[in-house]
């Protein structure tokens, strides 16, 4: 428990630093139209495997290797030290190695694993290897919950602070551009924890490709979808925990998220279990030789997926499975499951990270011990009452439970044969196949008698063991003490307790921990409150949103470090510590053992991991992290030659935009907000183009209106149509890239050549966008006297047929740009975010929604267009900077807590750039930026 404040005591908020780790830099988003360092995909190849009935289709190397390893048996085993003179290699037919083998036992044990049985599925036998993009990672935004408090510097009452500087607050080396460039990934810049926007496999491909983290990771934890239904395992909204399974309103529109849910995979469970094993693949090479992976799973896909974890890690590295009880939820007509599992496997078993932990045995009640005797404070011993044993609180107080029933020998002959010990006048042997666990030292067991620790059966002498002489036992595989989630942030989240005990278990202050599914964020917040450096990782921006709030937003109790500047990797400090009882409740605690006694030595001492000292003094805040995604550079119109040098063609731009063109003829209508939609006619490509993809008609619908005499006759008679056709506007269409942000110079080029072909609109389709291409889309009827509108896709369009076609789908939304104002008062500056914008592009104008309505919106308050810095970050109608605001005590005024709630900012001097930055979160996740000058300002 943290030491009671002293009255007066000035408070400080600091947070861990881990200054002694490096990682590879990575550029910002702001360079990415100019990084070159692109690479092809990369292919994995499975282990093979050979069926039990030695099935070989011709494909699978198999029943080839296994014919190759027979030979290699018989080779080694004509040589008198049973070894080849060097390796040999089995390789498939693209020169893969598939097993190396130098002794006999090498080839055996490669044997032995084909012959294994397996858990077979459909498309497993046909699916040797699998191919993943290889996308660089481009930093986003920079965060640090202490730069978020030192820009309040100026409302605090007590005016004496220094203010560091703000760029190492938030851990940003400020690399020239030509750098970032050029050299990305060739410096080390100093850790910051992150957080990745990004398919979970593309994801590890990169840290693994770009990065060289293979081996480097020393903790995994997967929450995988359970695959069973999706109210169970995803949330749509920010604001909505709610879910419902089966409800169109309720389904997520985001890859991953729907690939994972077998009602929406081609082969249901099939497909799941492929998802899953990829992943594990890549988990397997990012974790170290001491390193841990543990697989939160349900009761249903336990079997299957506990096999997959068998193939890829190997059976024999399960270190245990962890039982989670849950609670019911008391709707089915059977007996219901209230547990889940968590699958714990090693890299390399015999080199594991463990340490231990320990629970206290309940002192109320020894019901499930073996402590059945007493001993009062007056000196007498007895047989304790059931109802002493449920409630000893029945018994005086200095009552001592014990038992004497544990063993004084141990196995094996030791050193001194059947040595006999005389105990009450009668000999006492270790038994055959035993010795005394003394190492038959009977001097040794004389002394335990001396001190009544030595008590005679019918045959045998015991040890007695005082139940105050380690009140603790080692936790073991049932976790039943915990249930749910504490405080839910997000609709499927695992609860703190279960993750930190795993991180405890596995990993030291500093060690790095991956969380490739992040749901709410959990992982990413224990590993901060245990100084553990994280990565954590989703394709969905919803949870993403959520747990970047509660990051931002939490404390944690500041763990004494052994050394502060080296941070955490120092480890944390420990001390043993009682209360007025003279109960331990240190981080040491002295364990009494057979061993002490009997050589009069003084105790051992256990480290209780997860109770290091605290400094009360320090309100400890999340250390700075930084938001990425898998977003490679900008496709612009000319960029053939740059995929031809990369080893990459354009026939798959071309399907692309075939897809998205075919996408827009079966969803021609667009929602734009208010009940208005815009629907796009006759959608095909144009007949010769340097830079646009599309072309179409567009006829506008207000809300309630009739429908027009052109729609009419097109129902009515299919010759008019094309005479129809020609009376709807013309407009341009331009998609971005597959897999990245829509450029500055993909938009120039394309509305240059929409003005020039005379079309009245340009539609520009993207899953991104730099904030410079947004800006010349917002005013591109002054540049090319053309309007055009950004539109939003929802990810879910890479998919092809794997999704459903559901009614509530928004394929393409039209949004606008955060309505911001700047005010300026003496030399202090304060943005107002007025609301979001909603464009109506069939009319121009613009629907708003409020500023105070928006789940979360960050200003970056001297932003330098390559990377958004998080200044000030507000979460209008929560109460999610509560918990700092009582941790500091009143240290600043009231207003600046009820700013940080709102839609205006806190005031602040202006910044060497003289720009601003404002980024919006919506309900679904998405993220709004807009960049203003200061020059902007209103008096």
């Amino acid at each position: 428990m943290p030491r009671k404040r002293k009255a007066n005591q000035p408070l400080k908020a600091k947070n861990y630093r881990h200054s002694e780790s490096e990682s590879p830099a990575r550029p910002d988003v702001g360079t990415q139209a100019q990084f070159k360092k692109r690479k092809p995909p990369k292919t994995y190849r499975y282990d093979s495997s050979l069926a039990p009935e030695l099935n070989w289709d011709g494909q699978n190397p198999a029943r080839e290797l296994g014919e190759w390893l027979l030979s290699k048996i018989e080779e080694t085993s004509r040589r008198p030290d049973h070894k080849l003179d060097k390796k040999a290699e089995f390789k498939d037919g693209r020169g893969n190695v598939i097993a190396t083998v130098q002794t006999l036992q090498d080839s055996v044990d490669h044997l032995k694993a084909l012959g294994k049985p397996f858990l077979n599925w459909a498309g497993k036998a046909e699916r040797l290897s699998f191919d993943v993009p290889t996308l660089p990672l481009f930093v986003h935004e920079r965060m640090s919950t202490k730069a978020i408090i030192d820009t309040l510097k100026s409302h605090r009452k007590d005016k004496g602070i220094e203010q560091a500087d703000m760029f190492d607050l938030f851990g940003d080396p400020q690399r020239p551009i030509a750098d970032q460039v050029l050299k990305a990934y060739e410096y080390k810049d100093k850790w910051v924890n992150r957080m990745i926007l990004g398919d979970s496999l593309v994801v590890m491909n990169s840290l693994l490709e770009y990065e060289n983290l293979g081996g480097q990771v020393q903790m995994i934890y997967m929450d995988p979808p359970y695959g069973v239904k999706f109210g169970s395992n995803f949330q749509p909204f920010i604001r909505k925990r709610e879910v419902q399974h089966g409800d169109d309103n309720d389904l997520t529109r985001e890859p991953e998220m729907v690939q994972a849910y077998r009602d929406t995979w081609e082969i249901g469970l099939h497909s799941y279990l492929s998802f899953l094993r990829d992943r594990f693949h890549l988990c397997r090479q990012l974790l170290s030789n001491t390193g841990s992976i543990f697989v939160q799973i349900n009761e249903q896909n336990l079997p299957f997926v506990r096999q997959i974890l068998n193939e890829i890690f190997g059976e024999d590295n399960l270190v245990v499975q962890i039982v989670l009880k849950k609670t019911p939820s008391l709707q089915g007509k059977l007996m219901e499951s209230i547990v889940d599992y968590i699958l714990w496997y090693a890299k390399d078993k015999s080199k594991v990270k463990y340490r231990p932990l320990f629970e206290k045995w309940e002192s109320r009640s020894l019901v499930n011990t073996k402590f059945r005797n007493v001993k009062l404070p007056d000196g007498t011993e007895r047989k304790m009452s059931k109802e002493e044993i449920a409630d000893t609180t029945l018994l005086p107080k200095g009552a001592r439970f014990f038992r004497d029933d544990v063993a004084l020998t141990s196995e094996g002959e030791g050193g001194g044969g059947q040595t006999p010990f005389n105990f009450d006048g009668i000999s006492y042997y270790p038994g055959q196949g035993r010795h005394w666990r003394t190492g038959n030292d009977v001097t040794a067991l004389e002394h335990l008698a001396s001190l009544s620790r030595i008590s005679a059966g019918k045959e045998r002498v015991f040890f007695r063991l005082y139940y105050d002489d380690f009140p603790y036992s080692t936790r073991l595989n049932i976790w039943d003490d915990i249930t749910g989630a504490q405080h839910k942030f997000y609709v499927v989240q695992t609860n703190e307790t279960a993750i930190e005990r795993c991180v405890l278990m596995t990993t030291d202050p500093g060690d790095l921990i991956l969380d490739p599914t992040c749901g709410g964020g959990t992982t990413a917040v224990v590993a901060e409150n245990w100084g553990r450096r994280w990565i954590t990782a989703d394709v969905s921006r919803v949870p993403l949103a959520l747990a970047r709030q509660r990051l931002l937003t939490n404390i944690f109790p500041y763990y004494e470090l052994n050394d502060s500047s080296k941070g955490p990797s120092s480890g944390f400090v420990y001390s043993r510590r009682q209360n007025k009882r003279g109960e331990e409740i240190g981080g040491i605690v002295p364990h009494i053992t057979l061993s002490n006694l009997a050589y009069d030595e003084p105790p051992d001492e256990e480290v209780m991991v997860d109770r290091p000292d605290i400094q009360s003094k320090i309100v400890r805040v999340t250390g700075p992290f930084c938001f990425e995604a898998t977003i490679p550079t900008p496709m612009d119109w000319d960029s053939q030659e740059q995929e031809e040098k990369a080893g990459l063609t354009t026939d798959e731009s071309i399907a692309y935009e075939d897809r998205m063109i075919e996408v827009l003829r079966k969803a021609p209508v667009l929602q734009v907000g208010g009940g208005k939609t815009v629907t796009l006619k006759n959608v095909r490509r144009p007949a010769k183009t340097l830079s646009l993809s599309a072309e179409a008609g567009v006829e506008a619908t207000a809300p309630g209106q009739k429908p027009s005499l052109t729609e009419a006759i097109d129902e009515a008679d299919d010759k008019y149509k094309g005479k129809l056709a020609l009376t709807l506007k013309p407009i341009a269409i331009v998609f971005g890239p597959e897999n990245g942000a829509v450029s500055e110079r993909l938009v120039y080029e394309a509305g240059k050549e929409a003005s020039a072909k005379n079309y009245t609109h340009l539609y520009v389709i993207g899953f991104a966008i730099q904030p410079n291409a947004r800006s010349l889309i917002e005013g591109a009827d002054k540049v090319f006297d053309l309007p055009a509108t950004y539109i939003q896709a929802t990810p879910d369009l890479m998919m092809g047929d794997l999704l459903k076609n559901m009614r509530s789908s928004q394929i393409f939304s039209v949004c606008g740009l955060p309505d911001v104002e700047i005010k300026k008062a003496k030399d202090k500056y304060q943005v107002v975010l007025k609301g979001l914008d909603v464009f109506d592009p069939s009319t121009m104008e613009t629907i708003s929604m409020k500023g105070d309505d928006v789940p979360a919106w960050f200003l970056d308050t001297d932003y330098n267009g390559l990377c958004f810095h998080v200044s000030q970050a507000f979460f209008p109608r929560t109460s999610a900077w509560e918990s700092l605001k009582k941790a500091l005590k009143g240290l600043y005024s009231d207003s600046v807590w009820e700013h940080l709630r709102g839609a205006k900012s806190v005031p602040f001097e202006a910044g060497e750039h003289g720009q601003i930055a404002v980024k919006v979160i919506d309900d679904r996740g998405n993220e709004l930026l807009v960049v203003k000058s200061l020059s902007e300002a209103k008096q």
